[in-house]
């Protein structure tokens, strides 16, 4: 059952604009343009929240989209670890002396960090989660799997409850940590096809093995719906005990987790229905949608 009392809403003590340097300041917002440009499900979520923790949000996620462009780029392995190993090393410099001032990131991130507590071994985490992806690794079991969720997407959600704050932190983290997995479970089915053309196929090769699936580019139409409904509804259990969260989160941070979550639980949705359909395009939610999604999140709390 989920809980029924909801945090209060916290002071805003964490800093604005007006006490920031230029530099700063200029480095906030160089990240709030790569997440706008680059992370619309996650912008139309937390445009939800205080300058301040959506600021410190924008920092995180061009943090992470740098790493994950490494992952997914054109480099060879050993160019692509060389450029993870360098990211990793960068990271060091927020608690041993401060980064390089010409990284507007990670200028945001050392600011972000003492203002909320980061747990940078998160960032450090997903680095880990990405060069799996370098070494192409492949997953046995859906518990192995998991595990890989937590590096690239549970490090994200405890990143989020940091930002968020929360006065329950023993009870908050395993569930941010769901809700990571189930949004990194959803793009993983959503990006099937794009994977594939990369080499990569992140399901399980014992369900592969149970639904007759040798390849999902080039399965029968029939056991592939099998295999894609099989994982989504999987998924959704994740979603449902992840979403006991928002109980605990003031009622800014539970919109913008509500909003968050109800754009990716509207793809899984979409590819429920029509599961064959990664194959031949992008599963996306239409950017009206999103808006109604985010609204309906910021009015249900305040209602």
């Amino acid at each position: 059952m989920a809980m029924t009392l909801r945090a209060r809403e916290p002071p805003d003590n964490t800093g604005s604009p007006t006490t920031m340097s230029a530099e700063v300041e200029f480095a906030y917002r160089s990240c709030a343009r790569i997440t706008r440009r680059e992370a619309a499900n996650f912008y139309y979520g937390i445009s939800l929240l205080p300058r301040p923790k959506r600021w410190a949000m924008s920092a995180v996620y061009a943090f992470t989209r740098r790493v994950d462009d490494i992952g997914d780029g054109t480099l060879e392995p050993a160019a692509k670890l060389k450029a993870l190993a360098d990211e990793r090393e960068r990271l060091g410099t927020l608690s041993t002396g401060g980064p390089d001032r010409g990284d507007p990131i990670l200028i945001a991130l050392a600011d972000a960090q003492p203002r909320f507590e980061l747990p940078l071994d998160a960032l450090t985490s997903l680095i880990d989660g990405v060069e799996l992806d370098v070494h192409g690794a492949s997953y046995e079991t859906f518990e192995d799997l998991v595990v890989y969720c937590r590096h690239v997407a549970g490090s994200i959600g405890r990143l989020c409850l940091a930002i968020f704050g929360v006065e329950d932190r023993e009870t908050a983290i395993p569930l941010a940590d769901d809700l990571g997995v189930a949004m990194q479970l959803t793009n993983i089915l959503r990006d099937v096809r794009e994977d594939g053309e990369r080499g990569r196929v992140y399901l399980p090769a014992e369900d592969l093995r149970r639904f007759g699936v040798d390849d999902p580019a080039t399965a029968p139409v029939a056991a592939l719906a099998e295999l894609i409904r099989f994982e989504a509804a999987r998924n959704r259990e994740w979603f449902a005990r992840g979403l006991v969260l928002a109980d605990l989160l003031d009622s800014r941070s539970s919109s913008c987790l509500l909003a968050m979550t109800g754009i990716y639980r509207g793809i899984l949705e979409r590819i429920e229905r029509q599961p064959t359909e990664i194959l031949e395009r992008r599963i996306s939610v239409p950017v009206w949608e999103k808006a109604w999604l985010a609204a309906r999140s910021l009015a249900g709390v305040h209602g």
